[in-house]
């Protein structure tokens, strides 16, 4: 059976030092120490060690045969973004890793597709950043972020009316979105026990949902593809209280799309990594398994440590099954089964 893991995150082994280039301390930069261990700085404080299967494309390819899993959609890491920065800063970035990317996948056409990076914080270098992804590069489309902070410390949520060219041109291009968390909610305030990645994260889609849905973004253009990292975050469990708030409160709620949210359940993807059998069932029998497919947060350790491990568990009926492991992943992406023959 084809199995396509669609959250797969890639860094090259070395970037664009930005921060010694530009004075600016906050773009990451990667230190290769003598003693073999890899270690990505922001800021001048460590930030995360990353290893070989971060970057070698064989390695990856390697490790995944063991799941029987064959193909990986990549990403970059979300530290990349870089929403802050000026825009032809960033663009200098993720050219580069959208070029790595596209190197990737040309020399391992059948074990990886791709999604890349964009500047969001100028929409218009957006949207020629990902006209170059898919028209030159080969790309399906591209990972955001679930806000953004911009250079001028405003924040934009994705109902931004300045966000909307750039969703405009991702429907018109056909291009698979994928929505993952960074510079979680509450990390000022709660930093100690992870709790930004195990509570922050999993909010910060539930913010971006309700943003595309009550923005009426997905209302206003029904052909836009965005799938929604970690499961959803916290959106498919508590659409209860949101559809509720919505009914009760549609004054406050529903002012700019009068839709119920629940509908949107099934207009979004989801990825299957939500490290709980019992709730990987709710999200199937809430969104139904046409909307969700295969994703693992690899190679990191919040991550789904044996790919497909929490799919097969469930002894799903084949058909289901199918959809879970390439179906719905096709789908989004765009691309034919015979694309990894």
């Amino acid at each position: 059976m084809l199995r396509i893991d669609t959250h797969a995150h890639v860094l090259p082994r070395d970037w664009p030092d930005l921060a010694s280039k530009y004075g600016e301390p906050r773009f990451p930069v990667i230190h290769h120490g003598e003693d073999g261990r890899h270690r990505i700085y922001r800021d001048g404080k460590f930030f995360r060690e990353i290893w070989p299967k971060t970057w070698d494309p064989q390695e990856r390819i390697d490790d995944y045969a063991r799941f029987g899993v064959q193909v990986q959609v990549i990403s970059t890491v979300p530290v990349m973004f870089s929403y802050w920065a000026q825009p032809h800063q960033a663009l200098e970035l993720h050219r580069s890793l959208n070029d790595h990317m596209a190197e990737t996948i040309r020399a391992f056409p059948r074990h990886y597709a791709g999604i890349g990076t964009v500047p969001l914080q100028s929409p218009q270098l957006a949207i020629r950043e990902l006209e170059r992804c898919m028209d030159e590069l080969g790309l399906q489309g591209v990972q955001i972020g679930s806000h953004l902070q911009l250079p001028d410390g405003r924040h934009w949520n994705l109902d931004a009316e300045e966000l909307f060219p750039f969703f405009e041109a991702a429907a018109q291009l056909d291009a698979a979105i994928l929505v993952h968390p960074w510079d979680m909610m509450g990390s000022e305030s709660m930093p100690k026990y992870w709790l930004p990645w195990l509570v922050g994260m999993p909010a910060e889609q539930a913010r971006a949902a309700c943003c595309l849905i009550f923005g009426g973004v997905l209302e206003r253009l029904p052909k836009l593809k965005i799938a929604l990292a970690h499961g959803g975050g916290s959106f498919p469990w508590t659409i209860g209280r949101i559809e509720h708030g919505f009914n009760m409160r549609p004054d406050l709620v529903a002012t700019d799309n009068f839709r119920n949210p629940r509908e949107y359940l099934k207009r979004l993807y989801f990825d299957s990594w939500v490290a709980d059998d019992r709730a990987l069932r709710y999200l199937l029998d809430v969104c139904g398994s046409d909307r969700v497919m295969l994703g693992t947060d690899y190679p990191f350790p919040l991550g789904e440590q044996s790919p497909g491990e929490g799919i097969e568990r469930l002894q799903l009926p084949q058909p289901d099954r199918d959809r879970l492991y390439h179906g719905t992943a096709l789908e989004w992406l765009g691309l034919p089964a015979s694309r990894f023959a």
